[in-house]
C-alpha cells in the first residue's frame, strides 16, 4: 500500500464498511435471518474497522487487523454462497470445516513470512470462488438475479483492481499527483477507492447471497432504495394458501 496517501482519505473511506453493514446485521436480527448472514455484515464491519485503525496509527498489529479479517470475511461469504440451496439452519460442517482450516493456514504462513503478495494471492482465490459461484446462480439458477449479482462483481473487481495498482504503481502515481492540480489528484486516490468500491461490492454481494438465499426458501425478497440511494432487502415468507 503507498503509505504518502492521506490518511484522512484512506481512513474515513472505510465508513462504508463500517455503518451500512451494522443496519444490515440489525434488520437481519429482527427478521430472523440465518446467523451466517448476520455474521457475513459484521464480518464486513470488523474488516472497516480494521482498515480504519491500521490508516489512522499505520502501525504493522493494525495492518493485519485489517488484513487477516479480510480472508475470513470472506470464507464467510464464500460459506453462504455455497449453502444457499440447503434446508433451512443446516449446518454444513466438511465445508466449514474447511473454510477454518484454510483461515488459519493462511494466518499462519502470512504471520511467519509477512508477505504482501501471499495474501493478496489468499484473498484472490476466495474472490475468485465468490465469482464462479456467483456466475453459476446467475446463468443456471436465477438468471433474472444477473443485474444484481453483476453489478455487485463488477463494483467489488474494480475496486480489486485499482487496490492492485496502487500497490504496483504506489511511487509513479505519488509523483503524478505532485504534477496535477488537488481535483485531479483526488481522483487518483486508489486505496481510498479501493476502500469505497470493495465495501460497496461486498455490501451488494451479501444482499446477493442473502435474496438468492431468501428465494430459495419461498420469500419475496425485494430491492429496495433508501432515500432513492442505498440498497436494502425487503423480504415477508410466502403467504399461506
Amino acid at each position: 500500500m503507498c503509505v504518502f496517501m492521506p490518511l484522512v482519505g484512506n481512513t474515513v473511506s472505510n465508513l462504508i464498511m463500517i455503518i451500512p453493514p451494522i443496519f444490515g446485521a440489525i434488520q437481519s436480527i429482527r427478521g430472523g435471518l440465518e446467523k451466517r448472514y448476520i455474521a457475513s455484515y459484521l464480518a464486513l464491519t470488523v474488516v472497516g474497522m480494521g482498515s480504519w485503525c491500521f490508516h489512522m496509527t499505520l502501525k504493522y498489529e493494525m495492518q493485519l487487523l485489517d488484513e487477516l479479517p479480510m480472508i475470513y470475511s470472506c470464507c464467510i461469504f464464500v460459506y453462504c454462497m455455497f449453502e444457499c440451496f440447503k434446508t433451512k439452519n443446516s449446518v454444513n460442517y466438511h465445508l466449514l470445516f474447511t473454510l477454518v482450516l484454510f483461515s488459519l493456514i493462511v494466518t499462519t504462513v502470512y504471520l511467519r513470512v509477512k508477505e504482501p503478495i501471499f495474501h493478496q494471492v489468499m484473498y484472490g482465490m476466495l474472490v475468485f470462488t465468490l465469482v464462479v459461484r456467483s456466475i453459476y446462480i446467475v446463468t443456471w439458477v436465477y438468471p433474472w438475479l444477473r443485474g444484481l449479482g453483476y453489478t455487485s462483481l463488477g463494483v467489488f473487481l474494480l475496486g480489486f483492481l485499482l487496490w492492485n495498482i496502487d500497490n504496483i504503481f504506489c511511487d509513479s502515481l505519488r509523483n503524478f499527483r505532485k504534477k496535477v492540480p488537488p481535483i485531479i489528484a483526488v481522483t487518483t486516490q486508489f486505496h481510498a477507492w479501493w476502500h469505497i468500491l470493495t465495501g460497496l461490492g461486498s455490501y451488494l454481494h451479501i444482499l446477493f447471497s442473502l435474496y438468492t438465499r431468501t428465494l430459495y426458501l419461498r420469500y419475496r425478497p425485494k430491492v429496495k432504495f433508501l432515500f432513492g440511494i442505498w440498497p436494502v432487502i425487503l423480504f415477508e415468507p410466502l403467504r399461506k394458501q
